[in-house]
């Protein structure tokens, strides 16, 4: 696995976070439609409230991969963040995805004393699975024609984490 510089993105990013987003592999395992819209990322990240981070992974400069995470911001639910990760099409498979979700949990964990991480997932992309069940993540129930996508209706998984219960 060749090591990824992760950082906080800047609008600088924002074509290359759009090219991640773009890709049909990256896309087509999100709630996005294709061919990519930097105006969305460009008002997004402007705009990003206090308990959102936005980080990127690079190598040689490159952005290869985007993480979004957010806290949960009912007082009740303050020990929560969901997230999002995309990796370049190109780039899968290489370790970056791992690399950036091990500095979003440490972010998460180590620094705002989150509790509980959250991700929703399709139950076809097999690798995702295998990425946050690698990092402890737990299928804690699925949702039955989720999403519409590619012309049919998808399941997804709800995924969790919880704060020292890993082994």
């Amino acid at each position: 696995m060749q090591k990824v510089e992760i950082r906080h993105s800047t609008l600088a990013d924002i074509e290359a976070i759009n090219a991640v987003h773009a890709g049909p592999k990256a896309f087509a395992g999100t709630l996005d439609l294709p061919y990519g819209n930097p105006m969305k990322w460009q008002k997004m990240l402007s705009e990003l409230p206090p308990n959102s981070t936005s980080l990127v992974a690079l190598r040689d400069g490159k952005v290869l991969g985007h993480l979004m995470m957010g806290i949960d911001p009912h007082i009740r639910r303050r020990h929560i963040a969901w997230f999002g990760i995309w990796v370049r099409d190109d780039a899968q498979g290489q370790g970056v995805g791992s690399q950036l979700l091990a500095a979003a949990i440490d972010l998460a964990e180590n620094w705002q004393n989150i509790h509980r991480l959250e991700i929703t997932v399709y139950i076809d992309n097999e690798a995702a699975i295998a990425l946050y069940r690698k990092f402890g993540f737990e299928v804690e129930g699925e949702g039955k024609d989720y999403a519409f996508r590619d012309g049919r209706y998808v399941n997804a998984y709800f995924m969790a984490r919880i704060r020292n219960q890993q082994v």
